[in-house]
């Protein structure tokens, strides 16, 4: 399946962060897209790039959100899960677009690896198979 693909993703916690894409990375390359990369600070960040991204019409098919937000002593934990999670959400339906939310969520570091290893639940590369999923979904329903 040919697919152009915007991979967003936070680099608040690098390792992770390399492990999520490394996984992603894998899965986009083996389906021939067309990968852009761009890096933001933190999972608040990514929906802003997405709308960017659509409000440029720069013609991705899908979008793949990459981050980890680990819990700390506050509730800004509570703020970027939700919040990253509905902004994403909001975009994926009220504008019909293909995401593959590979944001993972975690009590600590241990759950982080658990979920960012491509030896273990490669959360990034579920995320792209994700959105190719939803991409030739997308396609399928036009015809």
């Amino acid at each position: 399946m040919s697919a152009k693909i915007l991979v967003i993703e936070a680099r608040f916690y690098d390792k992770i962060s390399d492990a999520l894409l490394e996984g992603a990375l894998e899965v986009l390359q083996n389906a021939r897209a067309s990968i852009t990369k761009v890096t933001v600070p933190g999972a608040l960040e990514i929906p802003h790039v997405i709308a960017y991204a659509e409000a440029a019409k720069a013609g991705y098919d899908g979008y793949v959100a990459l981050g980890c937000v680990i819990r700390g002593e506050t509730t800004h934990y509570d703020y970027v899960c939700q919040e990253s999670a509905r902004a994403i959400m909001d975009l994926a339906v009220n504008q019909q677009l293909a995401i593959g939310n590979g944001i993972i969520t975690v009590e600590n570091e241990d759950q982080a690896w658990a979920r960012a290893s491509k030896d273990k639940k490669d959360k990034g590369g579920f995320a792209a198979n994700a959105v190719l999923q939803m991409i030739r979904i997308r396609r399928e329903l036009s015809k």
